[in-house]
């Protein structure tokens, strides 16, 4: 239930960006990027007002660190960075890849899975990327799922 709804959530953040960079059809610039980059933190924020849903704002606030510390808000690397944010961090791009989003076409599975490999160790902690690919059939039933809840773009 928590992860279903850390799902729904971790982008809230982006009600504090403006709805042209949201809703842009095209590459987004530099500036822009830089108030997307704002939305983990301003999902934080929202969900901390929240009672009982400190693990959904870890998910919230963590989800676009990466693994090898090149990720942001904070440039935290490895295990530092709270298991609920390395999850939806892997489950974010699998989706966000894997769908049709107002800007782009959804990519081809093995296309989203070769990314995915080459970012193992990189972008995703290595041992969620190899349960993700254990367990393939799942996450592709859940997004298929979920396929009409995604709220924003980029």
């Amino acid at each position: 239930f928590v992860i279903e709804l850390a799902g729904l959530l971790h982008d809230i953040g982006k009600v504090y960006v403006a709805d042209e960079i949201i809703n842009k059809h095209s590459k987004i610039d530099d500036a822009e990027f830089k108030e997307i980059q704002k939305h983990p933190a301003g999902s934080a924020k929202l969900l901390e007002k929240l009672n009982g849903f400190a693990t959904i704002k870890e998910m919230a606030a963590n989800h676009h660190e990466k693994w090898n510390g090149n990720g942001y808000p904070r440039g935290l690397k490895g295990e530092a960075i709270p298991l609920e944010g390395r999850i939806v961090a892997l489950a974010d791009v699998f989706d966000a890849l894997g769908s049709d989003r107002c800007y782009k076409q959804a990519w081809p599975l093995d296309q989203v899975l070769a990314l995915i490999r080459a970012e193992k160790g990189e972008h995703f902690d290595p041992q969620l990327v190899d349960l993700m690919l254990a367990n393939l059939e799942k996450f592709l039933e859940i997004r298929e799922q979920y396929k009409d809840i995604y709220i924003g773009a980029h």
